[in-house]
Parts: C-alpha cells; structure tokens; sequence
C-alpha cells in the first residue's frame, strides 16, 4: 500500500483512540501535512510529515509506512518516526508541573485533591527548612 488516509492511518498507530476523533481533530484544523491543512480523507504517503496539535503541544511523525489497518503497539514505530522537537516536550512538561493553576473556566471549586496539590505545589518541602532574615538597615 503506497498511500492511506490521514484519518485512518493516526488511528492505525495509535495517535488517536478512534478514527472518529481523528477525522474531527482534521475537521478542526488540527492536523496539518508537510505545513498545510489536512482534510480527513487526504491520502498521505512514506516521507510525509504530519503534524497534530493537541494543546499545548503540536506533535510531528514522519511517515515511514502508510496503513490503514490498526497495528500492535510495538509495530508502530516501523510505521512512523517521531520527529517532534524537544521544545514541544519541555511545553507539556511544564503544564504537568504548573498543575491546574489554569484551570478552566466553569469546572467548579477545586476538589480536596486538587487544594493539596496546589499547595504542595505553591510551598515546596524544602522551603519549611529556611529561615529567612531580611535585614533592612542601611550600612
């Protein structure tokens, strides 16, 4: 098979649970390939560069083998190359450790859980250990 559609090959290796979210991540303009908007019923084929943005984070594959049959986990990485730069991961690591301080407008009061992992956040355990004198007097 030398080519396959967009929608069906994410799905394939696993970008996507369902090849419904895919098609509607494309139908949102969230995909693009080789820098332009991607329909989901645009054949792609190998050496393609395919990028999906998932806020916060835009992921890029390079296509080695187009399929649209779904393939095992450990089969993914003969079908597509992960050329997504590091800037991208710093990205997501950095809305992990910032927690829900974005939180979303409208999902209600924080949960006890939620409380205990702002402050754990906010007041890390090794700031318990100092003690801070500020000496204001002018010398």
């Amino acid at each position: 098979m030398s080519e396959a559609r967009i929608d069906k090959w994410m799905w394939a290796v696993r970008i996507f649970k369902t090849r419904t979210i895919a098609a509607e991540a494309c139908k949102k303009g969230r995909v693009s390939i080789n820098g332009a908007l991607a329909k989901a019923a645009r054949m792609i084929k190998p050496g393609d560069v395919i990028q999906v943005r998932k806020p916060p984070v835009t992921y890029s594959f390079k296509v080695l083998q187009p399929i649209e049959k779904r393939v095992g986990a450990k089969l993914v990485s003969e079908m597509m190359e992960n050329v997504t730069t590091p800037d991208q991961y710093e990205l997501l690591e950095m809305s992990r450790v910032s927690g829900f301080v974005n939180r979303a407008k409208g999902t209600g009061r924080p949960t006890k859980k939620d409380r205990r992992s702002l402050e754990e956040f906010v007041t890390p355990e090794f700031m318990d250990d100092f003690d801070f004198e500020f000496d204001f007097e002018e010398k």
